[in-house]
């Protein structure tokens, strides 16, 4: 990847990670995208607005993806995928728990991802084939071979009060055979802590293009392991996720696949 690319995105990672970070304190103007549970802030567009500037300005012919602005066309084959602010409800709550998110994709696959957390000032950048990075240092997954030593995460859908597919189930299946399993409110630093090894497995019934595109490029380069939910080929537009370490990623599926009859609903 082009040093350019690179460089417009941790910056503009950075910029906007710093303006939620100075906010935080402050009151929220709230809304809500068609539930009571997916909650959306004035930062979010703020957020994305400035970052959403800074592409346009260095590569005007790329197409552009975000979570609050939905797509812009461009004419180059490249794509930019944005979550301006990864962890709203914790956000909006004062619970400093959130990311920002950049991936670059290419010809459908993702070739760049920058993920940034203000609170803990940690940087995360993956190049394919390059391998990644937090503050510069080389990241490795973890070793956990089973289910049992290992930490997982998940998360539910914004319909969790009305959908019948909503996690719970494969949630209870999974306390009673990991170490534990975290909710935190944030599918990108999931993946970033995972490509850490601070995390051994994640997985996630629903989620968006903004969530995983940078996220799943850490976890591949860090030498873990993306599939959906059986194990094929992960749909960036569409993404149902497993992601771990490697070792136990057949364990997460198979357990996933004993609830849901080999497949997601």
């Amino acid at each position: 990847m082009a040093s350019l690319e690179r460089r417009v995105a941790i910056d503009a990672a950075r910029a906007a990670g710093h303006l939620l970070k100075s906010e935080l304190p402050g009151s929220r103007r709230i809304a809500y995208k068609g539930s009571p549970t997916n909650l959306v802030t004035e930062m979010d567009a703020r957020a994305e607005e400035l970052i959403v500037g800074r592409l346009a300005a260095a590569f005007p012919d790329d197409a552009v993806l975000g979570e609050e602005c939905g797509a812009t066309a461009g004419r180059s084959g490249r794509r930019w995928i944005i979550d301006p602010l990864d962890g709203t409800t914790n956000y909006a709550h004062g619970l400093p728990t959130f990311a920002v998110s950049i991936g670059l994709e290419t010809d459908k696959r993702v070739e760049l991802g920058v993920v940034f957390d203000p609170n803990l000032d940690e940087l995360f950048v993956a190049e394919r084939g390059r391998g990644a990075t937090v503050n510069d240092r080389p990241l490795t997954v973890s070793t956990a071979a089973t289910l049992d030593e290992s930490l997982l995460a998940t998360g539910f859908p914004y319909n969790i009060r009305e959908a019948k597919d909503n996690n719970l189930t494969e949630y209870a299946a999974f306390s009673v055979r990991a170490r534990a399993v975290r909710r935190m409110g944030s599918a990108v630093l999931y993946l970033a802590w995972l490509a850490t090894g601070r995390l051994d497995g994640y997985w996630e019934l629903r989620l968006g293009p903004w969530d995983v595109a940078a996220g799943s490029l850490l976890v591949e380069e860090a030498g873990g392991r993306v599939t959906n939910l059986t194990g094929g080929a992960l749909d960036i537009d569409a993404p149902a996720l497993v992601a771990s370490n490697g070792r136990i990623h057949d364990a997460i599926l198979a357990v996933l696949g004993a609830i849901r009859g080999g497949g997601p609903t």
